[in-house]
């Protein structure tokens, strides 16, 4: 399977995490912590790589990122303000 980039970027939605974690003062690896604890295996590096839209975002990851972070799905896609 060959896997695109869109103009460079792996992801849309890594700026958004950023805010959203920072926002909550929330480390990166809080985030990772409670994204395992919804039985996703991400690491503090992973975190790190999805925020510099370096690393593809799955469409369980999002839910869970939407749901942990407490935003809704479409502003992580940048969708609403």
């Amino acid at each position: 399977m060959k896997i695109y980039n869109y103009a460079g970027k792996a992801n849309i939605i890594g700026p958004r995490i950023k805010i959203a974690r920072k926002k909550r003062n929330m480390s990166q690896e809080v985030l990772a912590a409670k994204m395992q604890l919804e039985n996703i295996e991400l690491s503090q590096k992973g975190i790190s790589r999805i925020e510099k839209q370096e690393r593809f975002v799955t469409d369980y990851e999002l839910l869970i990122f939407s749901h942990v972070l407490n935003v809704k799905i479409r502003w992580l896609l940048g969708d609403e303000e």
